[in-house]
């Protein structure tokens, strides 16, 4: 692409508030109102999607106890945020080809029926089941939520626009675990899963009624093969993660060879295809590629919070479901604030200042976590989690505003969908990488004691055990996390070498690339 070309006209006019906004005629009321109806479906969209979660891992401690399975709790994350990622640039392929709406209406109708699929599964194998088709929805809700704000904002707008939609995760971070605790504790944890259903069916509505697009006609060809081969690669690679250290060394390193076999395979089908899901001339861009695996690496440092800290503050802590979903909501607070902050903040500086803030923030909480113990108690839980806040804020802004003004309206589904992607991909091989550290030190340390950590995390199991064997539990979960948050930090560290590869002037109030 010519880095001379103007932003504001690779619009394309067949979409008809993109080429308003572009001709700069914004302030005509019809186009201005409708697009705020537009906005306000697709920020309820994402926070629909968002805030599954944080209200879910505030209540993962009450359904390990109620349903059992402490050994495979990582995985009701984990497949959630991988179907959701395989899912991703499929979404956002058939988008470019049949429009934002139809496939909008496909993504949250899946997500609203494995929602409420999930709130009666009887053990933890049917709620994984349920929550891998639950994240086949959100696979395309996201990141079309976000495309449909790139399509009728100009650039210069994105900034603010996609920090509000970016705060919405910290929103929906505040709200999910104050909610999920009080549902927990005076409804049930069924009802976690299906709080969201009226805000689902209001975005659909909305998006129906005030959504309307102009498609060009065109022949084209999803790569469903290259999807597949993605999927099954990943699980490969998680099966070995997360269950390697107890599985057949035989069937541990076939698992590992398989991975690399579909990676392969993977490669070359991307490299031949006519339309690969991850259009590799994207990838011939900087600035996408460094928000592309910026995203996922402040996915998988995000995990280390939302899915383990609430387990370490009622497990090590001794703290109430509501207290963990404090802590998890500190998180959220910062990250709505610095999400605000970043849209300016790109404006008078650059997405690469924002980035870097936002990647030693990242760094910064890891290492808060990696000093937190026992007896530190929750106040350190919560500085960690506020100074992680303002990381997540600052990067996935810059990331997702920076991808959005490097394309054209055509190549636009694809390149959101492939920083979303990642960023799925690096949560959910996040959740794996943190669960299989956590799995690997119990292990080491006390493999009898795999099977009591149940009784850890449900209040009455708890006051029924005696002091020493409590105590020998909460040591072994503050070492378990301990040492996956040292992994925080090396991804952190990781992060902010990245982004310093960023063009160093180039920012939402240019009207041109500067790269």
């Amino acid at each position: 692409m010519r880095p001379d070309v103007p932003i504001a006209r690779r619009a394309n006019a067949a979409q008809p508030y993109a080429a308003a906004a572009t001709a700069g005629i914004i302030h005509r009321p019809q186009v201005a109102v409708r697009r705020s109806l537009i906005l306000a479906a697709c920020v309820m969209a994402t926070f629909m999607a968002a805030v599954e979660s944080t209200i879910v891992a505030t209540a993962m401690p009450t359904i390990i106890a109620d349903l059992g399975g402490f050994n495979m709790f990582s995985w009701v994350f984990a497949v959630y945020l991988l179907s959701q990622a395989v899912a991703i640039p499929i979404y956002g392929r058939l988008a470019d080809v049949y429009g934002r709406k139809r496939m909008f209406h496909v993504g949250a109708g899946l997500f609203l029926i494995g929602s409420t699929l999930c709130g009666f599964a009887p053990n933890m194998l049917f709620l994984i089941v349920f929550r891998t088709l639950q994240g086949f929805g959100a696979g395309g809700v996201q990141p079309i939520a976000m495309t449909i704000c790139g399509d009728i904002y100009t650039p210069s707008e994105r900034a603010r626009v996609q920090g509000l939609i970016s705060s919405v995760f910290g929103v929906a971070a505040v709200a999910g675990p104050s909610l999920g605790a009080f549902l927990v504790e005076h409804v049930g944890w069924e009802t976690v899963f299906w709080v969201n259903l009226p805000v689902g069916a209001a975005a659909v509505t909305m998006i129906s009624i005030f959504l309307h697009e102009q498609i060009e006609k065109r022949s084209h060809q999803v790569d469903y093969l290259g999807s597949l081969l993605m999927m099954l690669a990943i699980v490969s690679f998680m099966v070995l993660l997360v269950q390697g250290g107890s599985l057949p060394r035989g069937v541990a390193i076939g698992a590992g060879a398989l991975a690399v076999v579909l990676l392969v395979a993977l490669l070359v089908q991307e490299a031949h295809t006519r339309e690969p899901m991850l259009p590799l001339e994207l990838w011939r861009d900087r600035v996408i590629v460094v928000g592309s695996l910026g995203g996922g690496l402040a996915g998988a440092v995000m995990m280390g919070v939302s899915a383990f800290l609430p387990s370490y503050v009622q497990g090590a802590l001794g703290g109430t479901p509501l207290v963990a979903g404090l802590v998890l909501g500190a998180m959220s607070v910062t990250w709505a604030l610095a999400s605000i902050v970043a849209g300016r903040l790109m404006d008078r500086t650059s997405y690469r200042m924002s980035a870097i803030l936002g990647s030693l923030s990242l760094l910064a909480g890891s290492l808060v976590l990696v000093t937190l113990t026992p007896t530190r108690g929750v106040a350190w839980a919560t500085a960690g989690s506020l100074v992680m806040g303002v990381g997540m804020g600052l990067c996935n802004t810059a990331f997702i505003v920076s991808i959005q003004a490097a394309v054209p309206w055509r190549q636009r589904g694809a390149a959101t969908s492939s920083c979303l992607f990642l960023r799925f991909i690096g949560q959910a091989l996040g959740a794996a990488s943190f669960g299989a550290v956590l799995n690997a030190t119990l292990l080491a340390r006390a493999p009898d004691a795999v099977g009591q950590m149940n009784r850890l995390l449900e209040p009455q199991s708890r006051a029924a055990l005696d002091a020493a064997e409590r105590d020998r539990l909460i040591d072994l979960v503050a070492a378990g996390m301990h040492n996956a948050y040292w992994l925080a930090c090396a991804l952190s560290l990781l992060a902010l070498l990245l982004v310093l590869w960023m063009p160093a002037r180039l920012s939402p109030s240019q009207q041109t690339l500067q790269r």
